[in-house]
């Protein structure tokens, strides 16, 4: 970030902020630089801080005078950073005590987050669950971690998580949480769990083990480290009986979404599935915050990880389109879609000038119910009446998108699905897709009756 030369700063300078101050809650360190001579020094710290032990940002806050002095950078730079020592390996002797627990256990379960694919795990963390036939499920941050349509993945936890997942959480008697901080959207009866299963926390923060659950065993350290560790002792149990068991929850109880739709609306799981299935596997995804946001990440099929980027526990209107474009930014060579409600997108029109400008080939898909959709749902479950949900007065999205030079269509009935995602993907242009979804559409999906 840019501050005001150093002389003024305390002053009340024009545009002067305490930035450092303001970002410290949410990030791993600040700098403030006071000399041009320091910032080799600085930098290299604060790429080390960033991307070793939980990665997180890092603010650097350079003043007017230090970005224009000139120094030297002669001198090596030597890191020596006595107070951050992350911990990287796990205890083997608690991988020991894992490996131990699995084979006891009869129906163990992992519920991989966020922090698998941050650690680059994937793998490792797919190849014990094929070693073990162990059921896995994830976090909303963890899809991805398996592909979609994967033998041994039941969905995505939490209270707009599959019916299969949550059914399996709620019957193993051991629970491997790996990188996941189990949020109360995750796992909201976290206390209910713990008391019928142990639970192991694998994460590389310390302050995550115990946070939301009570732990029986915790694993601190990389979590790549501790899943290899597994792996290379070659547990000799396989828990076909109990995978078989949610694999069947998986795929005959569940409510199916895939339904016919009144011919004036498009149906959101329906729609997703679509685009997902017509799109290349490396394709990256953004969402908003809301139903759309459920919708993709339980009707989009995910096959790679680092592929659906969303905001998370944040749950940040307006973060999907910005998202997007710097993943196009970044892989212009790949499909990215940004799907949005018509709240949150116009929680960040601008970023369309951007997405001109950079000439970044940003396929947006709006999911227009002319209203806040997911407080509205919550609003009717909750209360049976409605405050400041709708968006009645909407503008002309058609004309949004053509006065931006995009691409633009607009579905209102399945049967348009196919051929309107075929030409969208097929466009050169960055490009806008309206879909008119039903006001009544929900989240909260019914199983079926009599199922298990």
């Amino acid at each position: 970030t840019g501050q005001v030369v150093s002389s003024l700063i305390g002053s009340d300078s024009f545009q002067e902020a305490d930035i450092t101050g303001a970002c410290s809650p949410f990030t791993k360190h600040t700098y403030l630089v006071r000399r041009a001579e320091d910032l080799p020094r600085i930098v290299r710290e604060a790429f080390y801080i960033a991307s070793s032990g939980r990665q997180g940002p890092v603010l650097i806050d350079l003043p007017l005078d230090i970005q224009a002095a000139s120094f030297s950078d002669s001198e090596p730079v030597t890191l020596d950073l006595p107070g951050y020592h992350p911990a990287l390996k796990p205890d083997p002797d608690a991988i020991d005590q894992l490996a131990d627990r699995l084979v006891q256990a009869k129906r163990p379960i992992l519920c991989a987050g966020g922090g698998v694919i941050s650690a680059g795990a994937s793998d490792a963390l797919r190849g014990l669950a094929e070693q073990l036939d162990l059921p896995v499920v994830t976090t909303l941050m963890g899809i991805g971690v398996l592909p979609a349509g994967h033998s041994h993945y039941l969905g995505t936890l939490g209270s707009h998580g599959v019916f299969a997942a949550n059914y399996a959480l709620h019957q193993a008697d051991l629970v491997v949480l790996a990188g996941a901080r189990v949020g109360n959207r995750a796992m909201g009866s976290a206390a209910e769990i713990a008391r019928h299963a142990q639970i192991i926390h694998i994460d590389i923060d310390p302050a995550e083990i115990g946070k939301n659950i009570t732990t029986d065993l915790a694993i601190v350290g990389d979590i790549h480290l501790a899943l290899d560790g597994l792996l290379d002792r070659r547990i000799a149990i396989r828990h076909a009986d109990w995978l078989a068991q949610v694999q069947t929850i998986r795929d005959d109880a569940e409510f199916d979404a895939f339904t016919e739709s009144p011919s004036s609306v498009v149906h959101p799981p329906t729609l997703l599935h679509l685009i997902g299935e017509a799109c290349p596997p490396d394709t990256i995804l953004t969402t908003e915050v809301g139903q759309n946001q459920i919708w993709a990440a339980n009707f989009f099929p995910v096959r790679q990880p680092r592929t659906f980027i969303s905001s998370g526990g944040m749950g940040t209107m307006g973060y999907g389109l910005p998202a997007a474009l710097g993943a196009k930014v970044a892989f212009p060579d790949r499909t990215v879609l940004a799907v949005s409600g018509d709240g949150s997108l116009q929680m960040s029109l601008q970023e369309l000038g951007t997405i001109r400008q950079e000439k970044a080939a940003v396929k947006i898909v709006l999911l227009n119910n002319s209203r806040l959709g997911m407080v509205h749902e919550m609003q009717s479950l909750k209360y049976k009446r409605y405050s400041q949900v709708f968006l009645e007065e909407n503008p002309d999205f058609e004309y949004l998108a053509l006065a931006y030079g995009f691409g633009y269509a607009c579905l209102s009935s399945n049967d348009q699905i196919r051929t309107a995602v075929d030409a969208m993907l097929a466009d050169p242009r960055p490009y806008l897709l309206e879909c008119i979804v039903s006001p009544q559409e929900p989240t909260l999906y019914p199983r079926k009756k009599g199922s298990a």
